[in-house]
């Protein structure tokens, strides 16, 4: 069976392709199972209790994690919501794609203007593969996607339009539900994403701030029960013993990128949250996300325990990820967009009870939410669905074959775009203000509070990097 986190750290320091070779028996031969993808919205790696962080409670997202494989080095596409379902739901990077303007997509409004598909495009969707596959289509929630790929247009059953507490409930109806040939179903919840209106409520300035204020009653009504302190619990002992602590790096990285400042100043909430929020009001943020995230955990649970219920547990694989993080106070940063890890790194974890190993962590091999989804649950389907060349079906390393993996992973991002590699180095080259490169070492500095690009010794790796970047994003963009 494979190796739980101890032995996959014990043997990091070989290739991915020995780790996975050695540690594992064969593939077995199951039929296809039903396959579910729940996704939520804002949700960083960090934010589970599996994942060590002791300031909530995930007993859902832990369940899925002890009965399969968490990865840690899992990340968005894009760090903002309808580039990154963009790139999941057609396999390639938002930025393969133009806007009305011509441009690459790379930030929400291009997202959801894209030019027509190609017809390569239409027949190369997730949906389409599936749907050649013999599978019954299902979605339910947030869609936020360009009109050409709504779910109702690729052929997607849609069960709900609520992104909460219903939609939770019509999932698990269906799942209930008698069904003729397997399944894929995408659930796509809301939270922890009424996060995002803390900010925007206390520095509204703009008409647009202020009508999504207007407009997101039960967000803002969500949010005010999530910044609730328990009862009978005085304020100093709530900051004691019950509220998040500032991070590690709360405050701003040495020598900042010019690229960040530009990003928060066309939100002025944004630059006036770094200014003016004191630290309470910072750990009170990170409070109500934790709160946020406990309530679509609660949600999850609702459908993992329909699940058990239809018998169907032990023939269904289920994947759990988000569409992006949040900054949560690190860098005096709240929402996304950035090429920090809190908006970048999420949570993917992927469990097929009695098929693949249980309570494993793997804290080596670099996964994409985006690319890699659609080739896995092709491959699962019993097909070699292909998109984007680059994605890679996660298949192997789950059921521990030995296969040669990605030793970098591409993002994009608004404000510029980054490679990671395997040796847990980042870099990054910003575009949006003058062309600006960061080098960061996260065996030295996980929280990225410095970058190392002018440092010597790292003049050999700022120079691999630099061509692993050029492979990844080949000029002309």
């Amino acid at each position: 069976m494979c190796m739980r986190r101890v032995d996959l750290l014990k043997y990091a320091v070989l290739s991915p392709a020995i780790l996975v070779g050695t540690a594992c028996t064969g593939r077995q031969e199951v039929k296809r199972p039903n396959i579910i993808y729940i996704f939520t919205d804002q949700q960083s790696a960090s934010m589970m209790s599996c994942a060590g962080n002791p300031w909530l409670k995930t007993p859902a997202m832990d369940y899925i994690a002890e009965n399969g494989v968490r990865f840690t080095r899992a990340y968005a596409p894009n760090p903002v919501s309808a580039p990154a379902r963009l790139c999941l739901i057609t396999g390639r990077f938002p930025g393969y794609f133009r806007d009305t303007d011509g441009n690459p997509v790379r930030e929400n409004g291009a997202a959801m203007r894209i030019q027509p598909l190609a017809e390569e495009v239409k027949h190369t969707t997730l949906a389409s593969w599936m749907h050649r596959a013999g599978y019954e289509l299902a979605y339910g929630g947030k869609q936020h996607l360009a009109p050409s790929l709504n779910p109702d247009t690729l052929g997607f059953n849609v069960i709900s339009k609520d992104e909460r507490d219903d939609l939770a409930k019509r999932t698990a109806e269906y799942i209930k539900s008698q069904h003729a040939k397997p399944y894929f179903l995408i659930v796509s919840l809301i939270n922890p994403h009424d996060i995002c209106y803390m900010a925007i409520r206390d520095f509204a300035q703009t008409e647009s701030d202020k009508g999504i204020i207007a407009h997101g009653k039960k967000e803002v009504a969500t949010l005010d029960e999530a910044l609730k302190m328990p009862e009978h619990v005085s304020r100093k002992d709530f900051f004691t013993q019950y509220c998040p602590p500032l991070p590690p790096n709360f405050e701003p990285q040495e020598d900042e990128p010019q690229a960040v400042h530009w990003l928060i100043n066309r939100r002025p909430f944004r630059r006036d949250a770094r200014i003016n929020y004191t630290k309470e009001d910072w750990r009170m943020h990170r409070w109500a996300y934790c709160r946020l995230t406990e309530l679509v955990d609660k949600q999850i649970q609702i459908i993992l325990n329909a699940l058990k219920e239809s018998g169907q547990e032990e023939n269904t694989l289920v994947i759990f990820s988000s569409d992006h993080g949040d900054m949560d106070a690190s860098h005096r940063l709240e929402h996304k967009t950035v090429l920090y890890e809190e908006a970048i790194n999420i949570p993917f974890l992927v469990m097929w009870k009695g098929t693949i190993p249980a309570s494993v962590v793997d804290s080596v091999h670099l996964i994409s939410n985006g690319l890699d989804l659609l080739p896995t649950v092709s491959d699962y389907a019993g097909f070699q669905g292909k998109a984007d060349e680059r994605g890679r079906s996660i298949r192997p390393l789950l059921e521990c074959q030995p296969v040669e993996w990605r030793k970098s992973l591409g993002i994009e991002s608004q404000i510029g775009r980054a490679v990671i590699d395997a040796e847990h180095y980042k870099y990054v080259k910003y575009d949006v203000v003058d062309e600006e490169e960061q080098l960061l070492d996260h065996n030295k500095d996980p929280y990225e509070t410095r970058h190392f690009t002018s440092v010597p010794e790292y003049a050999a790796k700022l120079v691999a990097l630099r061509e692993q970047y050029d492979e990844w994003f080949p000029s002309p963009q």
